[in-house]
């Protein structure tokens, strides 16, 4: 059983003050809930690559202002902090899940997949296993794990920011690395999401091996989906 939104934890109360980005961790480690790690994602919204998700340890004494929702930030700043939490001995961990995955149990269940592998992954390379999760959205994390879920979160808690910070980066850079096999695309640019020139690439292109067959803009464009819900149809009638 996963708890959503810390209905439990009567103590973990509402951030009075939004600038402080380390309030939410500073409570749990006070109530000995260490370590607390931050817990998001990267990829949702993009027809093509995968979801890559983040996960960070922050420790109680770092300068957790440093880190803030990777969106807002240029991409230079990111790749500058992702670089300070990937050489400082922070606790890091990454999850994937591919494009087969989100076409096959959709594009939520396969962004929780990946927070859960970060996870996973954080506590196998620096043997960290945290004891309570931040993570950012309205979904918990499929986990034995006590959690809470904040909406906005990478606004809320630096945990989260960075987590966001690494799943930004890691992804970016895998989209970057796409580019050199499927150049026509131009995933280099708009990293996948839904660009009028990344639309008019996959009607002009048909898509990629990269590309969620699942999705509106994509599968319009793929023979064998649309032969698939053709034969689906017929069994019904």
């Amino acid at each position: 059983m996963t708890i959503n939104r810390c209905a439990s934890f009567s103590f973990l109360n509402d951030n009075p003050e939004s600038v402080d980005t380390f309030f939410y961790e500073r409570q749990l480690i006070a109530q000995g809930l260490s370590p607390v790690a931050g817990v998001d994602e990267a990829g949702r919204g993009p027809l093509a690559g995968p979801v890559v998700a983040g996960c960070v340890v922050l420790p109680a004494d770092c300068e957790h202002h440093l880190f803030q929702d990777s969106k807002k930030i240029s991409p230079s700043k990111r790749e500058e902090l992702y670089g300070f939490l990937r050489t400082s001995q922070i606790p890091v961990g990454v999850g994937i899940s591919s494009v087969e995955e989100i076409d096959k149990i959709n594009i939520l269940q396969a962004s929780l997949l990946a927070m859960k592998r970060a996870v996973v992954d954080c506590a196998a390379i620096f043997s960290c296993h945290a004891r309570f999760l931040l993570v950012d959205g309205t979904f918990s994390v499929p986990m034995l794990l006590p959690q809470q879920a904040l909406t906005k979160g990478e606004s809320k808690s630096a945990s989260i920011a960075a987590a966001s910070i690494i799943a930004k980066v890691t992804r970016d850079r895998l989209m970057a690395q796409y580019h050199t096999h499927y150049p026509q695309y131009n995933f280099i640019q708009h990293k996948g999401y839904p660009t009028k020139a990344h639309r008019e690439a996959i009607a002009k292109y048909g898509p990629s091996p990269l590309h969620r067959k699942t999705f509106k803009g994509v599968r319009e464009y793929d023979e064998n989906f649309s032969l698939q819900i053709n034969k689906k149809q017929t069994t019904l009638w």
